[in-house]
């Protein structure tokens, strides 16, 4: 060992470059590794996918992956095969914004005795079926549109969440798409749990109802991106403070709602879930009627350079509601105390069947009149960063739900949203844990410091050689 020691300080005497180039290396490749890996570990663009068919000969079970394969757009294709070469071609897709492979099992150990996927269970248990626990996005998010091009199907889209009057023409394939409820992942655990609930209810009730008919079909259970209910940092990273629109729209899965006036877009409109209930029974689901479809009137709306209105207009949106309309109010205003213009929301208005009016005032909703919107989560519950304050009686009627709202009424330019300006405030939580805890160590350090100044040292010194010291008494 000694001779070893000894030998490689000779090197390193005699060689410092060649020892400086194999550390600088090592360190590279273990930079490398470690980016690799944590590339690996934060990456989750993909989500679960759930497909059973009433009809056992088509499952094949030499199709499961394995564990951490993730499935490709062109092999979610060749799995769907199946689905395509039944006698009855019946398919139904669930469809929900969030979904996991973890929530099965978290959501399920947080909901107590009750299992919130008891319906999915039962019927992945007693039917043909394949688990695909990890999808790409990219996959799910064209599957409407790769499954109408496969075959001509009679598309239907479920909105309104009501099966029980849904009737179903076995002489030519159908494909029924279910927009399910939407889901507030990780700040909202009580919402979640009742929203998955009530989305199994649903699945179960569906396939029920056409399994007593005597009709096959296929199911496909998917969600459009993944949830974070296990990765808690994931929700603090949700809403850090985001002021480059070009971060959200390179994530955007559809284009925004675009108002016009004349040759020029005015108002832009954008929100990942767009949703709302009634009465606390009547659930509707606006997202795939305001941004894919689009089956909304806009002609409503109102642009100037001081007050815009963003009127939204539906026609039977759900059975129970004739007609809705939803209006955004925004005006722009010179503040002197910033000397510049400042765009706000004011309020929200919702006006059912003409006559029922409800007005909601907003809080927390401005930006700098060049600048968008954006807020993670906008809506009527006091867990919201940005809240809907009901402002008459007819309001407290109503729940709103908007996530990743973004919005700019004034200043558009080239069709596409400017800066973005959070709602998330600068001093977070984090931001004042850190702040306190410096004043705290600077305040000991002062503190320490100033003890030591006032440390004083002996005037008189004992001579080792000479008489000894004495100080008298009196001194």
């Amino acid at each position: 060992m000694l001779r070893l020691s000894l030998a490689a300080g000779q090197f390193r005497a005699r060689c410092p470059g060649v020892m400086t180039q194999l550390y600088s290396a090592a360190s590279a490749l273990l930079l490398c590794t470690l980016t690799v890996l944590f590339k690996t570990s934060v990456s989750g663009d993909h989500v679960p996918m759930l497909l059973w068919t009433t009809q056992r000969s088509q499952c094949n079970p030499d199709t499961a992956l394995h564990e951490g394969h993730v499935v490709s757009a062109q092999e979610l294709t060749v799995l769907l095969q199946p689905v395509f070469t039944q006698n009855s071609r019946h398919l139904i897709v669930f469809l929900q914004d969030t979904l996991s492979v973890d929530d099965f099992t978290y959501l399920s150990e947080s909901y107590g005795n009750k299992n919130p996927f008891q319906n999915v269970q039962e019927i992945l248990q007693s039917s043909s079926c394949l688990v695909l626990p990890a999808v790409d996005c990219e996959a799910t998010r064209y599957l409407l549109s790769f499954l109408q091009e496969s075959g001509a199907w009679n598309l239907t889209n479920i909105t309104n969440l009501d099966v029980s009057q849904l009737e179903v023409n076995t002489s030519k394939p159908n494909l029924l798409v279910v927009q399910l409820q939407p889901l507030v992942s990780g700040l909202n655990k009580n919402f979640t749990l009742e929203a998955i609930a009530e989305n199994d209810k649903i699945i179960g009730r569906l396939t029920t109802d056409l399994q007593e008919r005597g009709i096959n079909f296929s199911v496909i259970y998917t969600a459009v991106r993944p949830s974070r209910i296990s990765r808690r940092t994931d929700v603090v990273g949700e809403l850090r403070r985001r002021l480059m629109a070009t971060e959200e729209e390179g994530s955007l899965s559809y284009p925004p709602l675009n108002v016009t006036a004349g040759s020029d877009t005015c108002i832009l409109f954008y929100a990942s879930n767009f949703s709302l209930k009634a009465n606390s029974s009547v659930f509707i689901d606006l997202t795939n009627a305001t941004f894919v479809m689009q089956n909304v009137d806009i002609s409503s709306s109102e642009c100037s350079d001081t007050n815009t209105t963003l009127s939204l207009k539906y026609t039977k949106p759900v059975n129970e509601i004739s007609s809705l309309e939803i209006r955004f109010l925004m005006t722009n205003k010179f503040y002197g105390s910033s000397a510049r213009n400042w765009s706000t929301l004011d309020s929200v208005e919702i006006v059912q069947d003409g006559e029922k009016f409800a007005k909601f005032n907003v809080s927390v909703i401005s930006a700098p009149a060049e600048y968008s919107f954006h807020c993670q989560l906008v809506g009527t519950s006091n867990h919201y960063p940005a809240r809907l304050i009901p402002s008459n009686d007819e309001a407290k009627n109503w729940d709103v739900f908007i996530s990743r709202l973004q919005i700019q009424g004034f200043n558009v330019e080239n069709n596409q949203f400017s800066y973005a300006s959070d709602c998330t405030g600068f001093f977070t939580p984090g931001i004042w844990m850190g702040l306190v805890t410096s004043i705290l160590l600077l305040w000991i350090l002062a503190y320490g410091i100033h003890m030591i100044m006032q440390l004083t040292t002996n005037n008189r010194y004992d001579d080792p050689k000479g008489p000894a010291l004495s100080v008298p008494q009196t001194e």
